[in-house]
């Protein structure tokens, strides 16, 4: 608990038993009651008041703290002490369940300071170590973490390899598996081995250190209705302040009150015509959806990118690393020859390379094919442009483009051609694998849409939210991937300048759009929507000109946002009604000199109170069912031939 949550408790508490004693003093017939009623109202809104005077000599403005105290005032010179100490503890309560929301909203903050390391073990010359201060660290130093230990900075390792619980990044329990030459981040646990790790980032720039710049940055920034309630109070509080004397004055004049009788309605107006309810309606609810969005690794830049994300009308998505996976895989794969030492063979001339291509044929025959011990050496030629070539018990093997055996195009078969075509018109890139220019087998490969890019876009769908995508790949694989998804629009063949302009132009059709993407052409585009949406994994100027930052490329966590702005749009629109209407009523009810001094201090605060807990709801955000992993009926791992043989 926070020291100014403590103080507000203590001062809650103190209100409480004074109340009660001043209260049990005076039905006791003791005549210094009077007395525990004003230590009771000092002790329980001092905090308020002095902060309401400060504001009025320092800012020349005027708030509901100033009130509350008047009515306070105003209760006692009329005798009625219990009613005075018993605004002030309602008033003291609400205070306090607020300062409870807004600790409790920036409780996350506070887990993720803790969680970053002040020392680290930085490796010597002469392989001893030395404990140096975090922020002591350099670019290209080497750290050792051992086993169990928290990583002081991000770094790649350099040696060793071991589970890392990155939950406080990406907000996911299973840890990932890292190895030399992966990234790891300040922060996180190694859950395994000791680990060598190479510096990469200054101490202040590290993605826990980003993370927690974001939520405070976004905590400071609040919403606009909370911007309007908050310009609207100033002249509110001075509205009630004219209208409380005329209160007094003209029904005595006009309606033959008395003068108690006016001035009691006047102290009971200047209690529920003040705007509590209305100014709490915002702000916390606000604070707890940005937290729990860094919990769940949704860091939201301010309120502003929340409400923005509510109004959502149109949303636009970069293909490559967004909504696909950003790397090819194997979709088809005909065999010709379908023998274990055709599918040896290619497996070792892929295993000479580092070609993204080569790397998903690797992961595709990997699960079925154990590597020939005899062709562990093999000599592989690799061809610039075209593929590659090896000599295998005297005879030439090739894998690559159609073009690269003279012999392949006149090896394949009408029936194949008639696939291949198929393969090719929906947009896959095809391999081919010939020995002496016969052809043995040929493989599609396609950078395939995310499992849980379909289930997004048709949420967005669903709720009437216009979908697109802009890439800068061709328009046949660009039509396919859109198709797929059954998106509404899809631009192709753009530029990081047509991905801006596209973007802008959707705005000015649709009102608010999002737009969603990782890479540096993706900037411009994101920083021209109105919510700029950065996948966590993407580069640094994206995640920098973004409103939203998904920590993990998972775009189910856009659903989780947008579901979640939603819901605190619902909250705010219920508090701001709920706070006016009961406002409106007791005014009324005081008018007609039905409502008492005590319900309406009840009636007031107690709406307070419950709009303060109805945006703690916030607190707590709904997971989004995760996709089928596998995502073995996703439509284009099936657009062409299974694996089969001739």
């Amino acid at each position: 608990m926070g020291k100014d949550e403590k103080r507000a408790l203590v001062a809650t508490l103190l209100c409480l038993i004074f109340m009660i004693g001043g209260q049990l003093a005076n039905l006791n017939n003791l005549s210094w009651y009077p007395i525990l009623f004003v230590i009771a109202i000092i002790s329980g809104g001092y905090k308020q008041t002095s902060e309401g005077i400060s504001e009025l000599l320092e800012d020349k403005t005027l708030n509901v703290d100033l009130l509350m105290a008047l009515a306070a005032i105003g209760a006692c010179l009329i005798g009625n002490w219990f009613e005075g100490a018993m605004l002030t503890f309602i008033f003291c309560l609400s205070g306090f369940l607020e300062e409870y929301t807004t600790n409790k909203s920036r409780k996350e903050i506070t887990a993720l300071m803790n969680l970053q390391p002040t020392v680290a073990q930085k490796v010597l010359s002469d392989g001893s170590t030395e404990e140096i201060p975090i922020e002591n660290a350099k670019i290209g130093d080497l750290l050792l973490v051992p086993k169990g230990g928290t990583i002081p900075i991000d770094g790649r390792i350099t040696q060793g390899n071991a589970p890392i619980n990155e939950a406080a990044i990406n907000g996911e329990s299973l840890p990932a598996e890292k190895t030399i030459g992966d990234e790891v981040y300040g922060g996180t646990l190694n859950l395994g081995n000791p680990l060598t790790i190479q510096v990469i980032k200054n101490s202040g720039d590290t993605v826990m250190a980003n993370i927690v710049k974001l939520v405070e940055a976004a905590q400071n920034q609040p919403t606009k209705t909370a911007s309007f309630i908050d310009r609207i109070e100033n002249i509110y509080v001075k509205i009630v302040l004219i209208t409380v004397p005329l209160m007094i004055l003209l029904p005595h004049f006009l309606l033959d009150w008395s003068w108690q009788e006016s001035f009691y309605r006047g102290m009971v107006l200047l209690v529920v015509a003040s705007p509590c309810a209305l100014v709490a309606s915002a702000t916390p609810a606000t604070l707890a959806a940005i937290s729990a969005g860094a919990k769940n690794g949704i860091l939201v830049k301010g309120g502003v990118a929340l409400e923005r994300l509510s109004q959502l009308q149109a949303v636009t998505f970069d293909k490559t690393g967004t909504l696909t996976q950003g790397r090819p895989v194997v979709t088809d794969a005909r065999f010709l020859e379908d023998t274990l030492q055709v599918r040896q063979a290619l497996l070792a001339l892929e295993s000479k390379t580092t070609h993204p291509l080569s790397l998903a044929v690797i992961n595709y025959l990997s699960a079925e094919v154990s590597p020939d011990p005899s062709l562990k050496d093999l000599q592989v030629k690799e061809v610039t442009g075209f593929g590659l070539e090896a000599n295998i018990d005297g005879e030439c093997w090739r894998i690559g483009k159609p073009g690269f055996s003279d012999g392949t195009k006149a090896a394949i078969p009408i029936v194949e051609e008639r696939r291949i075509k198929r393969l090719l018109q929906s947009g896959k890139t095809l391999i081919y694998l010939t020995r002496e220019n016969q052809l043995l087998a040929y493989l599609a490969l396609q950078d395939i849409a995310k499992p849980e890019a379909y289930q997004v876009i048709e949420y967005f769908k669903k709720n009437g939210i216009y979908t697109s995508m802009l890439t800068g790949d061709n328009q046949e694989t660009a039509r396919v991937i859109a198709e797929n998804l059954k998106l509404d629009e899809f631009k192709a063949d753009c530029l990081p300048d047509d991905k801006a302009r596209i973007v802008s132009e959707l705005q000015e059709r649709y009102g608010s759009n999002g737009m969603v993407g990782d890479g540096i052409n993706d900037a411009p585009a994101l920083a021209n929507a109105s919510v700029g949406i950065a996948m966590g994994e993407g580069t640094d100027l994206a995640v920098d000109v973004a409103d939203m930052v998904l920590m993990k490329n998972d775009l189910t966590k856009l659903q989780m946002a947008h579901r979640h702005s939603l819901k605190l749009k619902r909250i705010i629109q219920q508090n701001i009604c709920f706070s006016v209407i009961v406002i409106l009523l007791l005014i009324l009810s005081n008018f007609t000199q039905i409502l008492t001094l005590p319900l309406g201090v009840i009636g007031h605060e107690g709406s307070t109170i419950l709009v303060i807990l109805n945006g703690l709801r916030l607190l707590r955000m709904n997971p989004v069912p995760a996709a089928n992993s596998d995502c073995s009926d996703c439509p284009l791992r099936n657009q062409g031939e299974e694996v089969e043989t001739a």
